[in-house]
């Protein structure tokens, strides 16, 4: 009995995996059993490195806000301004606070000032 050849349906399975493993390099980007698990692994690795890259502007953000507050007053920290902000009621986020830092920095510190005034006149009245 001959050997019936590859259908369509399998074959445009494959050359849809192929499409998405063209950049791979070797094997990864020929063999279809290896390209499928190179698949998985990219989709995989991407997931996970969508949340580390979360993670990891939310923490420059943090640096570079505690940087420019700590520049201006030596007892003045990150954590006691962002609690400031808090109990003015002011929601202003890191990544419009950090960018403020970066461009323009005497408007954080007309900020953070008067958010000092107001939070310490409020703690010697109330």
């Amino acid at each position: 009995m001959t050997r019936i050849r590859l259908g369509y349906i399998a074959r445009r399975r494959r050359t849809k995996i192929r499409l998405f493993a063209s950049s791979f390099r070797g094997a990864h980007s020929r063999l279809t059993r290896t390209i499928t698990q190179q698949k998985i692994r990219a989709l995989v690795s991407a997931h996970r490195d969508r949340d580390r890259q979360k993670i990891n502007f939310r923490r420059l953000w943090i640096t570079r806000i505690n940087a420019a507050i700590r520049e201006r007053g030596v007892c003045y920290s990150y954590s006691r301004f962002i609690n400031d902000l808090y109990k003015r009621q002011l929601l202003l986020n890191r990544k419009i606070l950090a960018q403020i830092a970066i461009s323009n920095r005497n408007c954080l510190y007309m900020i953070s000032n008067e958010i000092i005034k107001e939070v310490s006149w409020k703690e010697s009245t109330g």
